[in-house]
């Protein structure tokens, strides 16, 4: 049955589902990447396609800019949907010295400065992590696809523009990249007893007034799509 943001039908969706922010990525993904891709949604313009990768059944759909966006999309996709497996691949911005543009990160926690775990009602301060046999997986697919990762931590933020910049704390503390949708994602996951990992690339660097354009970010950035989809595939 459709939801109030998405057309599909029940059996429209495959069970693992790669998830950029920008719905013309997954566009992309579904006229580069899959076979026989046919589009389910384009409700608010976030388009789902499902098709095959290597014979197996994958779906991409797009979950739009922050936590409260991807809250909805992936809470649907789990729950009304029975979706097992949700890969964000999206864009992050890179804080620690070592991270530079393109580089891809695979996101093992995600920070937060959201009050998303609020709902679940805890006695104490809930730490979104991916599932680790995702992020194995994916660990080992990039090293036999010959693509360098990093794997660490991650700030997923609800503000974009902040003054004065908290980055350089965070990166102080290990982060890798802050970007602004994994926290809700994994709680989300977590809560469904359901698996999630995300994986980024580096689209610009803020303490360095690095970036990349918006053409590369919808289709250069094709090394954690490799990653993702042989993954969702292994």
């Amino acid at each position: 049955m459709a939801t109030p943001h998405n057309a599909a039908a029940k059996g429209d969706i495959a069970k693992t589902v790669l998830m950029p922010g920008d719905p013309l990525r997954a566009k992309f993904i579904a006229e580069h990447f899959l076979e026989n891709a046919v589009c389910y949604n384009t409700v608010r313009g976030m388009y789902g396609y499902t098709g095959t990768y290597h014979g197996v059944p994958v779906s991409v759909q797009g979950s739009g800019m922050g936590m409260p966006s991807i809250g909805i999309y992936s809470y649907e996709l789990f729950h009304e949907y029975d979706v097992d497996r949700i890969l964000r691949i999206g864009t992050a911005g890179g804080v620690a010295d070592h991270i530079h543009l393109r580089d891809v990160v695979l996101g093992q926690a995600a920070c937060t400065d959201s009050n998303y775990a609020a709902q679940y009602h805890l006695a104490g301060t809930y730490a979104p992590i991916a599932s680790f046999a995702l992020l194995e997986q994916a660990y080992q697919t990039a090293g036999r696809l010959g693509i360098p990762v990093h794997v660490g931590n991650l700030l997923s933020t609800d503000v974009f523009y902040n003054e004065p910049s908290p980055l350089p704390q965070w990166a102080k503390m290990g982060v890798l990249a802050t970007e602004m949708e994994s926290a809700a994602l994994y709680m989300n996951a977590a809560a469904a007893g359901k698996e999630a990992l995300c994986i980024v690339t580096v689209s610009d660097c803020p303490l360095r007034g690095e970036s990349t354009t918006a053409e590369e970010r919808q289709t250069s950035f094709t090394d954690m799509m490799r990653i993702a989809l042989e993954t969702a595939c292994a």
